[in-house]
């Protein structure tokens, strides 16, 4: 396959939402290349060289994409052009992407925890407490413990006593969309899963230690390590095999 040099540079797009224009780019390339339903895409390192974007918006991209109908992820296999027909939704109905989001949060998000271990009272710490105990006693439930995941994080946030970024942090949640939960489900492990735990409690040892810069240090780890698993976790020949089966919709922040 040959690169397009018409196509700009990731740099040069202007979209707000990157994956967007990648998932358009992809499809393009789907009519041009005359890739028939049923056909398998290139790798993932191929379509980010001959797009010229990084492998994490051709990720998004696909799995926007797969949302969409256009294509379908066989475990173990490989990703192809959907058998299926036209897509069942459009793009728009897809939402923010995972990186994006993910990039605001630990810029912001890591101010806050430190912000908090200087602020909180001691109400305000039961409370992160309390939805750390939810975590784990829910560990089973998805709704559930996906529920205590985002109080977690949003009483970190009301524990600076500041309702405005209590107002950014419900937002970020909220843009955790359909892309957000089919890349969980893409990419959720056991491992994973227990991770996120300790995570947590170790953010929240800090900020009962009134220890901002442990704070600030303990939430941006945990952010950039689910960052790193989101971008790491396609597997072997570029599939979406790793997922173990049963654990679907886990919740990983």
């Amino acid at each position: 396959m040959s690169k397009n040099p018409s196509i700009a540079t990731e740099a040069n797009v202007s979209e707000t939402r990157l994956y967007r224009v990648v998932a358009d780019r992809i499809q393009a390339l789907i009519k041009d290349q005359k890739i028939e339903a049923g056909s398998r895409l290139p790798s993932e390192r191929d379509l980010a060289a001959n797009l010229n974007v990084s492998r994490a918006s051709v990720r998004e991209a696909l799995i926007a994409l797969e949302l969409t109908g256009i294509i379908e992820v066989r475990g173990g296999s490989g990703i192809y052009v959907s058998e299926k027909g036209e897509a069942a939704s459009g793009m728009n109905e897809v939402g923010s992407g995972p990186f994006e989001v993910l990039s605001a949060r630990r810029l912001i998000e890591s101010e806050v925890a430190a912000m908090a271990a200087r602020m909180a009272t001691d109400s305000a710490i039961d409370a992160i407490l309390k939805a750390m105990q939810d975590m784990e006693r829910f560990y089973d439930d998805i709704a559930a413990n996906h529920r205590a995941d985002r109080a977690f994080h949003v009483a970190i946030a009301r524990a600076t006593g500041n309702t405005a970024l209590v107002e950014v942090l419900e937002n970020l949640w909220n843009q955790r969309g359909r892309l957000w939960s089919k890349m969980e489900e893409h990419f959720q492990t056991e491992e994973l899963r227990q991770a996120t735990l300790t995570d947590h409690r170790r953010i929240l040892e800090a900020i009962v230690a009134r220890d901002p810069a442990a704070a600030r240090k303990a939430m941006r780890a945990h952010l950039e390590r689910v960052t790193r698993e989101f971008s790491r976790g396609w597997g072997v020949k570029d599939s979406l095999a790793r997922l173990p089966a049963g654990s679907a919709g886990k919740n990983e922040t």
